[in-house]
């Protein structure tokens, strides 16, 4: 039997992880605790089975596969990614990071190398943060940022909270805290990722190695105003949530022009109530994405849009809320990893740059427990979170041989 090649096995995952989606025709939608996602969590256990290594599951539903190093005591080397996807959104966003974490093992087991210190596949939920508007969810959990209340109050759209969500799927929120890692348990923590931007493929470069992560802030505000009849109520005795809104969000691009440091803000979900096209919006609420490479211009930004919300509430006599469920400081990855990187894809004769990423990406997390190493594969036309989003399987198993050879020195294998 023809053993297969790596860039087949890339192949052949993500064909079948995609099969997995609310939207067929339209895009990868699979929300954390769905039923998609149950269909993936079977496929990648089976998989990680196959390879002989050990499959557990933590109380909030993330899945690892260890393959145990030959000398007892020793931290482990991750690798990993989220299979949770955006609504109708691609493909490789995260099942990218995942698949290449099961090649390095089936490379390991190919050339049967025997790892001096544990190598874990680990496959997370709920990082794009669509289900309970709480990006990068998993990863915080797992390194002790967030715990069970914060679940308990996380909500979906239907007003579900996130614990319940996870009891439905077979999991325990209550028990939150024993998925938190113990940071000497760890030895490292890697990603590959699509680079979800154009940089790579407009330099015809193979991958990009990252260094620094820009800080993410996420804000939701609510407007409360006062319903009315659309043709009855008089312009001047109106408090028009929509319209105050308005108002603020025009002026958040120019906030986040203005402090400078390559900082952007994105407002990408409004919902007003009642809704209905004669009568007076009586309420707003919305989301404002911030990122800036650069601490000081984010904090900046965020003090800046809030200050513009109650200016604006109150020239309007409308009632407002803001509130941050996600902060996340730019952050550095480990220079000795990123030098490891640099060094094998030297050596591979790979085209490659040091980049800063402008996604979030859970190695941003884990940072925060362990050293840390992040490598982009080109995006086709810089395409992401959209069903057409692609990456050569080619130039994900390049990625992979950076990542296989990076892992060896971690392992000592």
């Amino acid at each position: 039997m023809m053993m297969e090649t790596s860039t087949f096995r890339i192949q052949r995952h993500l064909e079948q992880l995609a099969e997995f989606t609310s939207t067929p025709g339209q895009g990868t939608t699979r929300m954390s605790y769905s039923e998609q996602d149950k269909q993936a969590r079977a496929y990648l256990k089976e998989q990680m089975h196959l390879l002989g290594l050990q499959v557990r599951e933590d109380a909030i539903g993330n899945l690892y596969g260890r393959l145990e190093g030959t000398e007892s005591g020793l931290p482990a080397v991750m690798i990993g990614s989220h299979f949770d996807s955006v609504p109708h959104g691609g493909a490789f966003d995260g099942p990218a990071g995942i698949v290449a974490g099961l090649d390095v093992v089936a490379r390991i087991r190919e050339q049967q190398l025997q790892p001096r210190y544990p190598l874990e596949v680990i496959a997370l939920v709920e990082e794009e943060g669509t289900s309970f508007g709480r990006g990068l969810m998993a990863s915080s959990v797992i390194t002790g940022l967030i715990g069970r209340q914060e679940l308990h109050q996380l909500t979906d759209r239907q007003g579900i909270s996130a614990a319940q969500r996870m009891a439905d799927a077979g999991f325990n929120a209550d028990k939150a805290a024993e998925a938190v890692l113990v940071p000497s348990t760890v030895k490292a923590f890697l990603e590959l990722h699509i680079e979800q931007g154009p940089v790579l493929e407009q330099a015809n470069e193979d991958v990009g190695i990252v260094d620094i992560i820009v800080g993410i802030a996420q804000l939701e505000v609510k407007l409360t105003g006062k319903a009315g009849h659309a043709g009855t109520t008089p312009m001047h005795m109106r408090a028009d949530a929509l319209v105050c809104a308005s108002h603020i969000i025009s002026q958040i691009a120019n906030i986040a022009i203005t402090v400078g440091e390559s900082t952007v803000a994105t407002v990408g979900r409004l919902n007003v109530l009642p809704n209905g096209a004669n009568v007076i919006p009586s309420e707003v609420t919305f989301s404002v994405d911030i990122r800036s490479r650069n601490e000081t211009a984010l904090r900046q930004a965020i003090a800046q849009i809030i200050a513009l919300v109650e200016q604006e509430s109150t020239k309007r006599n409308i009632q407002s809320d803001v509130i941050q469920p996600l902060y996340v400081s730019p952050t550095k990855l480990a220079p000795e990893i990123h030098q490891l990187m640099v060094n094998h894809a030297q050596k591979q004769g790979l085209r490659y740059r040091t980049m800063v990423s402008g996604a979030g990406h859970d190695t941003m997390i884990f940072a925060g427990i362990t050293a840390t190493g992040l490598i982009f594969v080109p995006s086709r036309n810089g395409l992401s979170h959209h069903p057409d989003e692609w990456t050569d399987y080619e130039q994900i198993a390049r990625g992979v041989d950076v990542m296989f050879e990076t892992v060896r020195s971690l392992t000592e294998c």
